[in-house]
């Protein structure tokens, strides 16, 4: 921030260089520049938090994916901040590159260029065997898909992650059955996901991303393939999971009413950020 030619938001991690208009106010004799009034505001409430280092952190991150004899660029130059604690909705048609961009904040993905930093460390370049473990231990998924595996049961299918961790189920098995308990489903622990509902292999997708109690939850439009009732419900553990048990919750969607009930908003058009997210409703149309 100190430096005066590089013009970075604090709270969303949006370059600023090249923009004329950007908002700005002091703090601690520091001027601090924004991407619209939905950042400064957040900034205005907790300037310490913000002046700190955020959980997850995206510098110029390129994506670029080869097709034959062209090249697609799904992020170009993208700049993010993930705070500790925040619900965050990352926004944005189909084809904005707002999933590339999940994959990138999981781990899931290397970039083209640029870093990537998880609790200050640059984990860009790491391999394979390292990442796996970064995501074993701080990341837990859910997809719009489930992504069960279709020979294990519910049970086996929630306890995953503890496997891959080499933890010891055994000592575990309470523990996860309570949770089926508190989802509702715990009579359905022995099925296999052919015999579950959408909304049960949600929920069992659910707890698959918790076995390992994660600082970190992802979710790729976890509701989308949900009726209404189900997904609401989804929604609300979710969002219970970073309100009451601290989680930080990050979630791509394409519904703006999730996105209004976000501590943040991340909108991605081409690959890179949109100014001043509260115009976020826009970019379906656009």
């Amino acid at each position: 921030m100190a430096d005066k030619n590089i013009k970075i938001d604090p709270v969303c991690g949006m370059d600023l260089s090249e923009i004329k208009d950007a908002s700005h106010m002091p703090h601690k004799s520091e001027n601090f520049y924004f991407c619209g009034e939905f950042c400064k505001e957040r900034f205005k409430k907790n300037p310490e938090k913000f002046s700190g280092e955020p959980i997850i952190s995206l510098k110029n991150i390129v994506k670029a994916f080869q097709m034959g004899d062209s090249q697609t660029q799904a992020l170009r130059g993208l700049n993010l901040n993930i705070w500790e604690g925040d619900f965050v909705a990352i926004i944005g048609a189909s084809g904005s590159g707002k999933s590339t961009a999940l994959n990138m904040i999981g781990l899931l993905d290397k970039p083209t260029s640029g870093e990537i930093f998880l609790n200050g460390k640059n984990v860009s370049l790491l391999g394979d065997e390292e990442r796996a473990r970064l995501r074993s231990e701080f990341f837990g998924f859910i997809f719009q898909q489930y992504n069960l595996i279709p020979w294990l049961t519910a049970f086996e299918n929630a306890a995953l992650p503890l496997i891959f961790a080499n933890k010891n189920i055994t000592q575990k098995k309470e523990e996860i059955e309570k949770k089926f308990e508190e989802v509702g489903i715990e009579k359905r622990m022995e099925h296999r996901p052919a015999e579950l509902s959408g909304g049960e292999q949600q929920r069992v997708a659910l707890l698959r991303a918790l076995s390992n109690n994660p600082e970190i939850i992802i979710g790729d439009e976890p509701t989308g393939n949900l009726d209404s009732a189900t997904g609401n419900k989804i929604l609300e553990m979710l969002i219970n999971l970073n309100k009451i048990d601290k989680k930080t919750l990050i979630i791509v969607t394409h519904d703006a009413d999730i996105a209004e009930k976000a501590d943040q908003i991340i909108a991605i058009k081409d690959g890179q950020l949109v100014k001043n997210h509260q115009t976020h409703k826009k970019i379906y149309t656009e």
